[in-house]
C-alpha cells in the first residue's frame, strides 16, 4: 500500500497510508495527511489516484510552493522514493508494490526452494564467477569499468542510491528491496529476480522480495536452487551459469534439472563485515527459443554479473545502514521511557509525601481539634494537588498535537495579566516587577490562553530563580522588531544565570532545576506552544548576573487564512540591543 512518510519537520515520523483517491495535504485538520507545519497550507495539495496504487501530486495554489527532488512542481506523477519538500516539512512517498511485485507477506509461499543433496564435482560449465569484494571496487571506480554499457548501467545506480537514503531515514527494508529489484530488471533482463537476506535470530534465508518479468499465474513459483545459493555463500563468489542444466557441478540438485534453468545469476550480498544474502536471478529461455532468436550467448552476460554484484553490494549496504538506524531508534525509545519513568517516579513521590505529610497534619487536628494545624495541612494538601494538576496538564500539552486558537490580540494586555498574576507573590518574596509595554505594538494573531500560560511559566520560573538573590528583580518589555515583522516579550531576572553548558537541557523534558519545586515540563512545553505559532522562545545568560528569555511571534501567521495578504514567514531578525 502507498505511504507517505514525515522524514523532517514538525510531524517527524508520522506515516500516512494512501487508500482514498483523492488525497489532500495540508493544515486543515479535514485533509488526511493533517501536517503542523505554518509554513504549508490549509489545502496545500493533493494526491490524485491513477489507479494500481499510483499517484498523481497536484500543488493547489499554495503560498510556498511544492517541491519534489528539490525541484518547484506544480503536478506530476510520483515515484517510489520522491522526496515531497512543502515548507520545513519533508515527506518520502513509498509506493505500492507492482502486480509483478510480490507481498512480502505471502513470499514464502510463491518460492520453491529446492535442496541439493550430497556433494558435488567443479567443472567448467560456469561461465564467469567474480569475487564477492568486486562490488565495492566497481562501485568505488566505475570510470575504471571496461564497457561503455556497464559504465551507463552503473550512472544508474545514482538513482537507487536517492531511494535508498530516503528509505534508510524510515527504516522500511521491504520497501527498499522493492527498489532495487525494480533497478535490476530495469538493467538486466531476468525473467525473475529474488532477494534472499539471512535472518539474523535463525540464520536461516528467507525472500524479502521478488518480481517477475512477466506476470506468473498464481499456482506458478519462482524456483530458487539451494544448489547454486550454497555454492555462492559457501564460495564467497558470485557466479554467471550458462545451461545450468548441463553444469556437472549442479547436476545433483534436482531443481536445475527439473526446471530447465537455461540461466542463472547468482551474488553474494556482501556488507561491510558479513554477507546478508543474495541476489538471485535467472531466465527460462528454452534452446528452442534460442534457435529461433539465432542467438548464442543467452540474455546474461559477464556485463550483467558485475552489474549484478555492484547492486547487490550497494544493497548490502543499505540494509546494514537500515538495520542499524533501527536498533538506535529501539535502543533511543527504550533509554527515553526509561527517562521519562524514572522522571515521573520522581517528581510524582516528591508530590505524594507532601500530600501525605499534608494528610497527617490534617489527621491529627482533626483528633487533637486543633484548627490551624487543620488548616496547615489542608492548604499542604491543596498546594500539592495544585502541583499533581500542572503536571498532567504538561504532559498533555507536551505530549498531543495541538493548533493554536488563532485571533487577534493585545500582547501587552496579556502581559498585564500575567503580571496581575503573581504580583501578590512578588509582594510576599520582596521581588521587584518591573514592566515597560511597548507603545507602538499593533494587535497581533496568536492565541491568548497559550501565549498567557507560557509567559506565566517563564515569569514564574524568573521569579524562582531570584528568590534567594539579594534585591530581587524581575523585569517584562514588549518590543515591536526593527523589521516590523515580529514582536518579543523579554523576561530579565537577576538571578543566577545558567551555565553555557545547560542552556539546552532546560528545554529538554523532566529537566529541572528548580528540584522537587519543578515538574521539568514548563520550558518544553512553553517553547512547543510558541513554535506551534511559528516563533520560539531563546535565552541569553550570564553566570551570576542573571538571564534574559525572548519570546517570539510573528506579526503575519500562517494560522490564519490564506489569500487575505498572508505572507509567508521570514527567518529570525538579529535580535536589537534593548
Amino acid at each position: 500500500m502507498p505511504r507517505l512518510i514525515v522524514i523532517k519537520g514538525a510531524d517527524e515520523g508520522k506515516q500516512f497510508e494512501l487508500t482514498e483517491n483523492l488525497v489532500g495535504v495540508g493544515r486543515d485538520k479535514a485533509n488526511v495527511v493533517h501536517l503542523h507545519d505554518t509554513e504549508v497550507s490549509r489545502r496545500h495539495l493533493e494526491l490524485r489516484s491513477l489507479g494500481a496504487g499510483r499517484y498523481r501530486i497536484v500543488d493547489l495554489g499554495s503560498i510556498n510552493g511544492t517541491m519534489v527532488n528539490t525541484q518547484m512542481i506544480r503536478e506530476r506523477e510520483l515515484q517510489p522514493g520522491d522526496h515531497i519538500q512543502i515548507g520545513q516539512t519533508i515527506l518520502v512517498y513509498s509506493g505500492s508494490r507492482q502486480e509483478h511485485t510480490v507481498v512480502t507477506s505471502d513470499l514464502a509461499d510463491r518460492i520453491r526452494m529446492v535442496a541439493r543433496q550430497g556433494d558435488f564435482e567443479l567443472s567448467s560449465a560456469i561461465v564467469k564467477r567474480v569475487n564477492e569484494n568486486e562490488g565495492s571496487q566497481i562501485l568505488a571506480r566505475p570510470d575504471k569499468v571496461q564497457t561503455q554499457w556497464l559504465r551507463t548501467r552503473l550512472a544508474n545506480l545514482g538513482v537507487m542510491y536517492e531511494t535508498i537514503q530516503a528509505v534508510s531515514h524510515i527504516m522500511d527494508v521491504d520497501q527498499l528491496l522493492t527498489r532495487i529489484m525494480e533497478l535490476v530488471f530495469t538493467s538486466i533482463e531476468a525473467d525473475h529476480g529474488c532477494i534472499m537476506l539471512k535472518n539474523s535470530d535463525s540464520g536461516d534465508f528467507e525472500p524479502k522480495s521478488v518480481r517477475y518479468r512477466i506476470d506468473q499465474p498464481d499456482a506458478e513459483k519462482m524456483v530458487i536452487s539451494r544448489t547454486i545459493m550454497d555454492y555462492v555463500l559457501q564460495e564467497k563468489q558470485g557466479i554467471l551459469v550458462s545451461d545450468a542444466s548441463k553444469d556437472d557441478r549442479f547436476n545433483i540438485g534436482q531443481s536445475i534439472a527439473k526446471f530447465h534453468l537455461r540461466e542463472v545469476i547468482c551474488v553474494p550480498m556482501k556488507g561491510r563485515h558479513e554477507t546478508l544474502g543474495v541476489l538471485f536471478l535467472d531466465t527460462q529461455s528454452s534452446v528452442k527459443s534460442m534457435v529461433a532468436s539465432g542467438s548464442e550467448t543467452g540474455k546474461f552476460t559477464e556485463e550483467h554479473l558485475a552489474l549484478a554484484i555492484a547492486i547487490a553490494h550497494q544493497a548490502a549496504l543499505a540494509v546494514e545502514e537500515t538495520r542499524y538506524h533501527q536498533a538506535m531508534v529501539n535502543a533511543e525509545r527504550l533509554a527515553a521511557i526509561g527517562q521519562t519513568v524514572a522522571a515521573l517516579s520522581h517528581h510524582i513521590k516528591n508530590i505524594m509525601q507532601g500530600v501525605r505529610f499534608g494528610s497527617d497534619m490534617v489527621n491529627r487536628g482533626v483528633l487533637d481539634r486543633d484548627d490551624t494545624i487543620l488548616l496547615k495541612g489542608w492548604k499542604l494538601v491543596e498546594k500539592n494537588q495544585a502541583k499533581i494538576h500542572d503536571l498532567v496538564l504538561d504532559m498533555l500539552n507536551f505530549s498531543k498535537d495541538r493548533e493554536p486558537n488563532i485571533e487577534m490580540v493585545n500582547l501587552n494586555k496579556i502581559v498585564e495579566e500575567v503580571l496581575d498574576v503573581v504580583r501578590g507573590r512578588a509582594a510576599d518574596k520582596r521581588i521587584e516587577l518591573v514592566w515597560k509595554p511597548s507603545p507602538i505594538l499593533p494587535p497581533i494573531p496568536a492565541d491568548p490562553e497559550g501565549v498567557h500560560r507560557s509567559l506565566l511559566n517563564i515569569v514564574s520560573n524568573a521569579m524562582d530563580a531570584v528568590e534567594e538573590r539579594e534585591s530581587p528583580r524581575v523585569a517584562v518589555q514588549t518590543i515591536l522588531e526593527a523589521d516590523g515583522e515580529w514582536v518579543r516579550m523579554i523576561v530579565l531576572d537577576n538571578g543566577p544565570g545558567v551555565p553555557v553548558e545547560k542552556r539546552d537541557d532546560i528545554f529538554k523534558p523532566f529537566v529541572s532545576t528548580k528540584g522537587a519545586r519543578g515538574t521539568g515540563l514548563g520550558l518544553p512545553v512553553s517553547r512547543k506552544v510558541f513554535r506551534e505559532h511559528g516563533g520560539d522562545i531563546l535565552l541569553e545568560s550570564q553566570v551570576g548576573k542573571g538571564s534574559k528569555f525572548i519570546l517570539r511571534l510573528p506579526l503575519k501567521s500562517a494560522w490564519l487564512q490564506e489569500g487575505n495578504g498572508t505572507m509567508p514567514f521570514l527567518p529570525f531578525a538579529e535580535p536589537v540591543e534593548e
